[in-house]
């Protein structure tokens, strides 16, 4: 493991998908993280290469990915500032079905229809090797346990 590392958004970050192949996140805000759409097995020292690359996704992770060091800093650019505001996410009601919106930058939920949460994110913390099996499975094109488990109902 490596040494202890502080949660700083704008930093980037190397994750190890396996098979000598490796992506690249960004730390926002709020315990976010973007991911971005590049599987390398080549380090990328140029930052701004990375960033230029689209987002596959923008999620919650804990934490421990970078305290304990399992995604290790590799770089850092300030935040664009359409990443400076996150997106919103949807919480369903496991028993009802009903739907909110999630405002991630305020706290503030709000009732929403389907067609308001289509296309959001389940309002999620993820574990690392559950955002790692995402990646795979993205670019092995094959359907994701933990994707299909958190789509809206």
């Amino acid at each position: 493991m490596a040494s202890r590392q502080q949660r700083t958004p704008g930093a980037i970050l190397k994750i190890d998908l396996g098979d000598g192949y490796h992506s690249y996140a960004r730390i926002l805000g709020k315990a976010n993280y973007a991911f971005y759409d590049l599987k390398t097995k080549v380090d990328i020292k140029d930052m701004s290469e990375i960033v230029s690359k689209p987002i596959l996704f923008i999620v919650s992770v804990y934490d421990d990915v970078i305290t304990r060091g399992r995604w290790l800093k590799v770089g850092k650019l300030p935040l664009e500032e359409s990443l400076q505001s996150l997106p919103f996410k949807f919480i369903q009601d496991l028993y009802t079905g009903e739907l909110e919106q999630y405002n991630s930058n305020t706290g503030e939920i709000k009732p929403a229809t389907k067609a308001e949460c289509e296309g959001l994110e389940r309002a999620a913390v993820w574990e690392a090797d559950h955002v790692e099996s995402r990646l795979r499975d993205f670019y092995s094109k094959k359907p994701n346990l933990w994707v299909e488990q958190l789509k809206m109902k």
